[in-house]
């Protein structure tokens, strides 16, 4: 393959640049995911508003009660870390609706589909216009969650309606053992359609988004779980007054969460703020800090990362350089990949005690202090020790200050990318680990949100509002 040929296939700008982000293998795979997702809830929905007009509502009362709590729970909905939004009233609202059995010491009969359609009204109160204009991810969270009751009622429903738990002895501890059981099969079931998504919305692996989920379900999940749970036990003895009683905890909770995004939000400015300091110093080019972050984002992703270690990744490659502070004269145009190998560390870990003192995880000092760090040891051996993020900050940050050289020097974009490239492939194995570089040269070739300058096309992707807890 000649020069122009290589730089065509894989630097961005070329055949497999053009492709972009959907363009078939995993991506495609996954924009095929959101659809189906979106499908089945948008048919489930047409099939309960069906019987909902041919048969009229079953308890009409409770329905228009617990879809308008529903209602006003998706219009109070809070923002997560990775910057999600849940609404955890209307979730355990729609989910207590799902199994409810007895109120008030009446049976119920309101069937799956009824369930649906109460939910699904509730649901999209909270994000059509003129209430809110719905975005992609609007969308797929509401369809997420319609899914996830449909699931739950459709493991209980059918049971109670049949009479099958009341001949199969089914009461008292052992009705509320099933409903603890349905409602934490539907938790799961939320935990793998988020995950899911949010891997066809960020890139993530499957695996490392279900972690992700089901990191959250430890915290306000499990308060919505429980509390959905609690309120169809519960009303079959206090009846509707059981829905103010129990949503008022969830939205003191949700203020608690909102105050500690506006703790997040704070340290993500103190960061972006200190990552700007060596630009403004003239120790490094503008931008290089965003485009490092970024580009170890990407490289993050692909290797598998979770979001809170990406936001620790992100938080790191922010601050790298920040020990160039130090010196007495600027580097030339910061490229510090270049100074001597006891250089780099030094500036490393002068980065890192200023780093300890922001108050941010203890990680991300640990990522820049040995960021320097060559793969291989002095006795040929690789360095197993040496973190990933650590590895991954160090090719991107060479990778975007060799593109800067090149740039410079007036080569083209896509032969500057093909020489940066190379000359990190001369090092792999030495001052590169050769996973990441070739992931790095992966990720143009499956021309992967990939844009010449910013490869991920944007700031911020890793943070999106998350703090690691």
């Amino acid at each position: 393959m000649s020069g122009a040929e290589a730089a065509r296939t894989e630097a961005p700008g070329g055949r497999a640049g053009q492709q972009g982000w959907g363009s078939g293998g995993v991506v495609g795979a996954a924009a095929v995911w959101v659809r189906t997702v979106q499908l089945a809830a948008a048919v489930l929905l047409l099939a309960g508003f069906g019987e909902l007009l041919r048969d009229g509502p079953a308890e009409p009362g409770a329905a228009l009660a617990f879809a308008g709590v529903i209602a006003v729970g998706e219009r109070v909905r809070v923002t997560l870390p990775g910057d999600r939004e849940q609404a955890p009233i209307g979730t355990a609202v729609a989910l207590a609706y799902a199994l409810l059995g007895p109120l008030r010491g009446m049976p119920t009969t309101h069937g799956v589909l009824q369930v649906v359609a109460v939910a699904g009204l509730g649901f999209l109160a909270g994000v059509v216009p003129p209430f809110r204009a719905p975005g992609p991810a609007r969308v797929d969270a509401v369809a997420r969650r319609l899914l996830t009751v449909a699931f739950a009622a459709t493991l209980f429903q059918p049971l109670y309606d049949s009479g099958a738990l009341d001949r199969a002895d089914c009461t008292g501890p052992a009705y509320g053992l099933f409903v603890s059981g349905v409602a934490a099969l539907a938790a799961l079931c939320d935990a793998t359609l988020a995950a899911g998504l949010h891997r066809a919305r960020a890139g993530l692996r499957f695996a490392a988004a279900l972690e992700d989920e089901l990191r959250s379900l430890l915290g306000i999940g499990s308060a919505i779980v429980a509390t959905g749970m609690l309120i169809s036990l519960l009303a079959a003895e206090m009846g509707l007054w059981v829905l103010p009683l129990f949503c008022v905890p969830l939205l003191l909770a949700q203020a608690s969460f909102r105050r500690a995004a506006a703790v997040r939000a704070t340290t993500n400015q103190t960061i972006e703020t200190l990552a700007r300091a060596t630009e403004v110093a003239g120790y490094t080019p503008a931008g290089h800090a965003r485009r490092v972050a970024d580009t170890a984002c990407a490289l993050g992703r692909a290797l598998g990362f979770g979001t809170r270690h990406l936001v620790l990744l992100e938080y790191a490659a922010l601050m790298h350089d920040i020990g160039q502070l130090s010196l007495v004269e600027p580097v030339p145009c910061g490229a510090t990949a270049r100074l001597p190998q006891p250089e780099q560390q030094r500036i490393a870990r002068l980065g890192s005690e200023v780093i300890r003192q922001t108050g941010v995880p203890r990680q991300v000092a640990q990522q820049v202090a040995r960021l320097a760090d060559p793969y291989r040891l002095p006795d040929g051996s690789y360095d197993r020790e040496l973190p990933l993020a650590a590895r991954i900050i160090r090719v991107a940050n060479a990778h975007d200050e060799l593109l800067t050289h090149a740039r410079n020097r007036g080569l083209p974009e896509a032969a500057g990318w093909l020489e940066a490239l190379e000359l990190l492939r001369l090092e792999r194995g030495h001052s590169y680990d050769p996973k990441v570089v070739e992931t790095l040269a992966g990720l143009a070739r499956r021309g992967e949100q990939w844009q010449p300058g910013n490869p991920l096309g944007g700031a911020g992707n890793c943070t999106r509002g998350h703090a690691p807890s």
